[in-house]
């Protein structure tokens, strides 16, 4: 595999991987499956290298995950929100896309101001059924102990 390959699939510099690395990158590009194939396959041609394989997806979290590790800055940036705050050098396209964020970020306080208004009447709602109950409850007490 050529490091242009290798990168290709990785996302990352390879020049300075092995070829442990490289394979690495290589499966981690094509998904879960490919490391489960190939946990597979180590069992069915030599059975040590399917158990390291199992191994070594159970450490690195790579079987309980829901897709395989990322790696690149790319992904990184993305996943901490700053390619959002990140200028593309279109000031057109950079005017819109935070002209949409203010926006969507004033839906989202209003949705949230709304959806604390909903709680606020369901509990006086809830509340003013207990007080009601309580109040009818403590009638037909009183009643009762009339007729008694």
């Amino acid at each position: 595999m050529t490091p242009a390959t290798a990168t290709a699939y990785s996302g990352q510099e390879t020049r300075h991987m092995g070829w442990l690395s490289k394979s690495e990158a290589w499966l981690d590009s094509k998904g879960k499956g490919a490391w489960i194939a190939a946990m597979v396959l180590g069992f069915v041609f030599f059975w040590p290298v399917g158990l390291a394989l199992l191994a070594y997806m159970i450490w690195s979290k790579r079987m309980f995950s829901k897709s395989c590790r990322r790696s690149g800055r790319s992904y990184e940036m993305r996943r901490s929100g700053y390619a959002a705050m990140k200028t593309s050098g279109n000031s057109a396209f950079d005017a819109y896309k935070s002209e949409t964020l203010r926006r969507l970020e004033d839906e989202q306080e209003q949705f949230e101001n709304f959806l604390e208004r909903l709680r606020e009447a369901k509990d006086k709602t809830e509340f003013d059924q207990f007080m009601d109950e309580r109040a009818r409850k403590a009638r037909e007490e009183t009643r009762e102990d009339e007729d008694a």
